[in-house]
Order: structure tokens, then sequence, then C-alpha cells
């Protein structure tokens, strides 16, 4: 079971201010396949265990106690969060936020045409981070470099690894080792 806040019951200018996130489009995410189609690099997906659990809250957020754990002595009384929950309504964009920081800590920049691209600049290898809410596309030209930065994200998120792309936003990805049409 997982906590969920009622979102439904947030207010505008209250409880949240924003809530759009970016998501990849698809026209990054085809450029991307070209590209690392015809360079031969390395493509993998990993998946956020829990992602909207991972946000740090901006806002001051309230809620009711959770049903089985209401305090007895303090019936009346109500949780703060720090974390995003679930059902609020910014827990899209904590995500991102957090992540967002978590990549750049990596070296990794977001791109100025698709926000959900990361790229890391001035490097011998190319390596790159497709975000779409919780699933990450990893793209790099160095096998040991791509496997760094799976493990680094995995040490600060709980992540499951779903190895090589195999298929991504209805988008099937099949590998091959020809190299030149017959």
């Amino acid at each position: 079971a997982r906590p969920v806040a009622k979102g439904y019951s947030q207010t505008h200018g209250i409880d949240y201010d924003e809530t759009f996130v970016p998501v990849a489009k698809m026209t990054t995410v085809c450029t991307l396949l070209a590209v690392a189609t015809t360079k031969g690099w390395h493509l993998y997906q990993m998946d956020v265990k829990n992602a909207f659990l991972q946000g740090d809250l901006e806002e001051e957020v309230y809620m009711v106690q959770p049903p089985g754990f209401q305090s007895k002595v303090h019936s009346t009384a109500v949780c703060a969060l720090k974390k995003s929950l679930y059902g609020l309504k910014q827990a899209p964009r904590a995500w991102h936020s957090k992540i967002t920081q978590f990549l750049q800590k990596l070296g990794l920049e977001a791109s100025h045409a698709d926000t959900s691209l990361y790229v890391r600049q001035g490097s011998e290898h190319a390596l790159c981070v497709l975000l779409y809410v919780d699933d990450l596309v990893i793209i790099g030209a160095d096998l040991t470099d791509v496997n760094r930065v799976k493990a680094q994200l995995s040490s600060m998120f709980e992540m499951k690894d779903l190895g090589s792309l195999h298929y991504f936003l209805g988008i099937e990805v099949i590998h091959s080792s020809r190299t030149t049409a017959d």
C-alpha cells in the first residue's frame, strides 16, 4: 500500500502553485534513437520505483491523519508534509525537480530544445538521459560510462534496471549487429 493524498481538495495558490512538468517530445525520442543507431551507441532503460514519493515539497501542505495511523492523544492534529505523496497536484513537478537536480550533479544539463533531455557537455564520450515521468532512457557511446550513471542513479533512487531498451512510448527497439542494409 502507498500513501495517497486527497489532491482533489487542494486549492490553487494556497496548497500548490505550479503543476506543469515537461515530458519528452516524440520528436526528441525519434531523433535520439536515430542518432544512437547510426553511431552504434548503447541504449538502456530504467524505471524509478515510487517516483512521486521522492520529491521535496516547496509549499506548506497539511493532511488529516491517515486511517489506521490516527493519534488517540492528538486526534485533531494534522500532518505537515515535507515530501510529496501520490495524489498531490504538485507531485509530478516535485519529482521532476528532484531528478533534475541530481542529473545536474552528475554533470548533465537540460537541453534547450527539450527540457526532458539531459546531455553531458564537454566529455570525450556522448551521454544522454531522456526522462519521461519515471522512465529514463540512458544513451551513451561508452558502456562503462553508461553503467556508471546507472549505478549513480540507483544509489540515489530505488530503480529497476530494465536492461537494453526494447520498448518505449509505443516504439519497439530491436537490436541487431547488422551494420549495412542488404
